[in-house]
């Protein structure tokens, strides 16, 4: 894994001293615009990605270049290790004049989510018992369910005083399916050591133990609406030069709405962007704190990261591409979280290609965050739970660090590569990611 990071690494260095001799004034564009890539790209937790994706952005007239009027992205993938992404997202500060309006409709399969327990390192991880090769082997699957997600999200912002402090609502609907992992499915066409055996894993023990109910083993449907408020002065979206990015969102699931379980959350996100060197290089950071402030919010909810714009299929889980990269998904699950990101980005070399402009980018980062509102497990229960699945009181500060790269078309379009690794090994190993965007 690591060689092929370094091999890429190596790639985008070569093509950047190339690039060096092409570099232009950047193009204007104008009218619609699009990047389209086969879905050919790799996640740690999630394998290898399979599919397509297109990018569409219309400029207009090019006057607010590298602004857009209207960005439209679609994606249908798959994943070799069980997950699905069949996705439309759409945005745009110009469809009602005011207002940046964001729609998003999806479906997300996976058929071995991650579930590592409640409470970060109170829940104890046992990488021997995934290991088909340990003799304390249980099964590949153990930290596994089935879920499936159905998702339709609108998310609209109008300035409340000024260009930079604006109002944010939305709502969402959410309707979540969990199984247990189906190891029929699964299983099919392999033998000997390959075959999957039937042992109960994490989540069917949570179920045993009484700390998962009945009624939400299933999952459920989960509508909420949310209001806040947003101070945003940053340069440019995808990838900001300077500028502040600060919101404060209220999100609740009422009853009356046909919410199964009732709840409020808070989160609060801080993002700020510093130019060292002009166009060059640049530090950001985001410090993000998140908490259940009335209510019950079902388990399979509190790995959901809330923002006041959803920009990417996936908000969920610390650990992993979105949130700490080199850490497991979901690996941090809490009743209230925070966590942190803090990176230097170099754009190595600007250069134009194909009538586009482009830039190859190097950043350097380190992840971290922790439970810091626990959900609640009975001492009952928790006196019943043996030593290796959960040991009390022993939560702290997760950190990860690495280093990634980014090929960017026209401000907007950005194909990104990010390898991170953690020290401790209750948090896994490594990860590396190919994906689309800037983190943040």
């Amino acid at each position: 894994m690591k060689k092929h990071f370094l091999s890429a690494l190596f790639i985008c260095l070569s093509l950047a001293l190339f690039a060096q001799s092409e570099k232009k004034d950047d193009l204007v564009k104008k009218d619609w615009n699009f990047g389209a890539l086969p879905t050919v790209a790799f996640d740690t937790d999630l394998g290898f990605q399979y599919g397509a994706l297109v990018n569409l952005y219309n400029y207009g007239n090019g006057s607010r270049f590298p602004k857009y009027n209207h960005s439209l992205y679609f994606e249908v993938s798959r994943f070799t290790k069980g997950s699905g992404i069949n996705r439309f997202y759409y945005d745009s500060d110009q469809l009602i004049k005011g207002l940046r309006t964001s729609v998003d409709l999806s479906y997300l399969s996976d058929q071995a989510y991650d579930f590592y327990g409640y409470n970060g390192y109170n829940a104890v991880y046992q990488p021997d018992w995934t290991d088909s090769g340990s003799s304390a082997y249980k099964t590949r699957m153990f930290y596994k369910y089935d879920r499936n997600l159905f998702r339709f999200k609108v998310d609209l912002q109008g300035h409340l005083s000024g260009e930079h402090i604006k109002w944010v609502s939305g709502f969402n609907l959410q309707n979540f399916v969990i199984k247990d992992v189906n190891l029929d499915k699964l299983n099919k066409g392999k033998k000997g050591s390959d075959v999957l055996p039937a042992v109960q894993g994490l989540f069917q023990k949570y179920q045993d133990w009484g700390i998962i109910s009945a009624n939400e083993a299933n999952g459920g449907f989960v509508p909420t609406v949310k209001g806040g408020i947003v101070f945003d002065s940053r340069d440019n979206r995808p990838n900001p030069m300077k500028g502040i990015w600060t919101e404060a969102v209220l999100e609740a699931a009422p009853k009356f709405l046909g919410a199964e379980s009732s709840f409020a959350k808070i989160s609060l996100i801080h993002r700020e962007y510093f130019t060292l060197v002009p166009k060059k290089l640049s530090f950001v950071y985001r410090l993000s704190y998140q908490t259940t402030v009335a209510g019950h919010a079902p388990f399979y909810y509190q790995s959901q990261v809330i923002t006041s714009v959803l920009t990417g299929a996936l908000s969920e889980g610390l650990g992993g591409a979105k949130t700490m990269r080199g850490i497991l998904r979901n690996r941090v699950i809490g009743d209230g979280f925070f966590y942190g990101n803090a990176e230097m980005r170099w754009k190595v070399v600007r250069f134009q290609w194909i009538k586009n402009n482009f830039y190859l980018g190097l950043n350097a980062f380190t992840d971290f965050g922790k439970v810091t509102k626990k959900i609640d497990i009975p001492k009952e229960i928790a006196a019943t739970i043996p030593a290796d699945y959960y040991i009390a009181d022993k939560e702290k500060f997760h950190y990860s660090y690495g280093a990634g790269l980014r090929i960017v078309m026209n401000e907007n379009f950005v194909i990104a590569v990010d390898y991170g690794m953690t020290p401790n090994v209750q948090d896994g190993t490594s990860g590396m990611y190919i994906g689309l965007n800037y983190l943040f």
